[in-house]
This record gives C-alpha cells, sequence and structure tokens, in this order.
C-alpha cells in the first residue's frame, strides 16, 4: 500500500467514535479435492479493493438472525456467522459448501472509518454452478501456483498458502 494510502488510514483513527463497534466480515476459501480454489474479481464499483481478485464472503447482518428464535432464554443467538457466511457464498457465487473451518482473523478500516473485523474460513464445494451477483464481475478456479498471477488483495496469497498445506496434510485426494 502506498504511504499515501496508508496516510488516509492513520487519519481514519481519529474519526472513529466508538472504538468498541466493529463491523464483521468473512471471506471463505472454497476449495475442490483437486486442490484448485474459487476466487473472484470483485467489481470495480465496490469502494474497498475494487477490481482486485479476492475468495467470495460479505458482512455479518442483523437480519441473519433477529427474526430466527433465540438459541438461549437469554436472547442469544448462536450459530449466526456461520448462516451469515452461507447467505453470502449463496448469493455471490451460488454455491452450497461443507461444514467451514476457521483459518485467521484479519483487521482494517473501511473508507467510512468503520473498524472492520474479517474471518477467513475455508470450506469444501458440494454442489452447485458459479453464477455471479453484481458485487463480482469474473471468477475462476485456480491452484496455488496459478494463483498467484492474479492481482489478488494482498494478503490472500499467504492465506492461500496456509489453506493449501492444512489441505495437502489431510490428503484429500
Amino acid at each position: 500500500m502506498s504511504l499515501k494510502k496508508w496516510s488516509i488510514f492513520v487519519d481514519l483513527k481519529m474519526e472513529i467514535k466508538d472504538k468498541e463497534l466493529h463491523r464483521v466480515v468473512t471471506t471463505t476459501v472454497i476449495y475442490r479435492p483437486d486442490f484448485t480454489y474459487l476466487i473472484t474479481k470483485r467489481s470495480p464499483n465496490k469502494k474497498v479493493q475494487p477490481s482486485k481478485w479476492c475468495f467470495p464472503g460479505g458482512g455479518l447482518s442483523v437480519d441473519d438472525y433477529i427474526n430466527t428464535s433465540c438459541s438461549t432464554s437469554s436472547g442469544q443467538w448462536y450459530g449466526a456467522l456461520e448462516k451469515s457466511l452461507r447467505r453470502e457464498i449463496k448469493e455471490e457465487v451460488n454455491l452450497e459448501i461443507g461444514k467451514p473451518e476457521f483459518f485467521t482473523d484479519f483487521t482494517f478500516i473501511i473508507p467510512s472509518a468503520t473498524p472492520t473485523v474479517g474471518l477467513t474460513f475455508f470450506a469444501e464445494y458440494l454442489s452447485g454452478e458459479v453464477k455471479l451477483d453484481e458485487d463480482a464481475t469474473d471468477f475462476t478456479w485456480v491452484s496455488l501456483e496459478e494463483a498467484g498471477k492474479y492481482d489478488l488483495i494482498i494478503g490472500l496469497l499467504g492465506e492461500l498458502r496456509g489453506i493449501d498445506e492444512i489441505l495437502r496434510s489431510r490428503k484429500l485426494n
């Protein structure tokens, strides 16, 4: 990231009103048994990382749980994050996935000065044909080696390396 762009983020720290309030987003590395991974190209209209290649994902919404029964008598909902993750995968790429596994977390501040917590998961592709929504303009299934040839959001190639290592150690083939 250029110093000019970085200074924008540094300046944003002064504008953050509630330093404990964060937006929550997920990304999911969807994999097939042949060690290929789905990446999508973000729309040029996106405010954050336009036209960069990434993993599908999106934000947790109150609507992911508020209209469902609470999981406990004290008003808590369990499983809202996974529900949100699956909803985002279905909306963005029209796929069904296996049980998501947590890989890592990351934080950043979006241009609206909203602190954001991102959680990266990985999950096996189960079914469906990729159909993109308006958030993306292209997609492809890539190996780890091929992924390095795409203009990925910085950091994602490292995430993919780590997930590829985990999956290969499990001998998916």
